[in-house]
């Protein structure tokens, strides 16, 4: 049932995305947020050896929030909130899988990594085919994420356990269902794998 996975990764970058203190704390399950830690930093050690880049996306916002229009109802929420300014603690990619220096770390305001973003840019400019995807959550950032990708003819690997949603259910019906249509939804150890053959 399992085919080889061949990775490249001079043409292949890892996003973490919205591996934050807020997201983490909130939408994983106290039960399996170690293990997805685990997984994410596994995962980004094993890329970072291979010399694949290791790009973060994480949602930040200046004071004030002047990127939240009235009419998005899950932003106006964070702005009412005062949640996710650019120097508070809970806006912070969690300390087990942080950036090293001089790893990109691309800044968004919206739910997908594209939406708003130089992101584009950095991929292209790197010669990127391939990307691997993690992301809190998998009905937010992952799955917008994968669609946009999908229709900029990117290859697409997500790596099903350094991905989470507060809905097992939803995750499984997304993973399963919805994403594998555009994408390879694999293990990371199988990414870890592909990568050092």
């Amino acid at each position: 049932m399992s085919k080889q996975l061949h990775i490249d990764p001079a043409k292949s970058a890892l996003l973490v995305m919205d591996y934050q203190n807020i997201l983490l704390e909130n939408y994983v399950p106290d039960a399996g947020r170690a293990a997805l830690l685990a997984n994410a930093a596994s995962l980004i050690a094993a890329a970072r050896a291979a010399r694949m880049s290791v790009i973060y996306v994480m949602v930040a916002f200046r004071p004030g929030h002047p990127e939240v229009s009235p009419r998005n109802t899950i932003f106006s929420f964070v702005k009412e909130n005062g949640l996710f300014l650019r120097d508070q603690p809970g806006t912070a990619i969690h300390s087990d899988v942080a950036p090293l220096d001089g790893e990109t770390v691309i800044l968004k305001q919206r739910v997908g990594a594209f939406g708003g973003t130089d992101l584009q840019t950095v991929l292209r400019s790197s010669g990127v085919e391939t990307l691997v995807l993690t992301g809190i959550t998998t009905g937010g950032v992952v799955l917008s994420t994968v669609r946009q990708a999908f229709d900029l003819d990117y290859r697409l690997l997500v790596a099903r356990d350094c991905c989470a949603d507060p809905d097992s259910d939803v995750q499984e019906v997304l993973l399963d269902k919805i994403i594998a249509q555009h994408a390879e939804v694999v293990s990371a150890q199988q990414v870890i794998d592909a990568m050092s053959a």
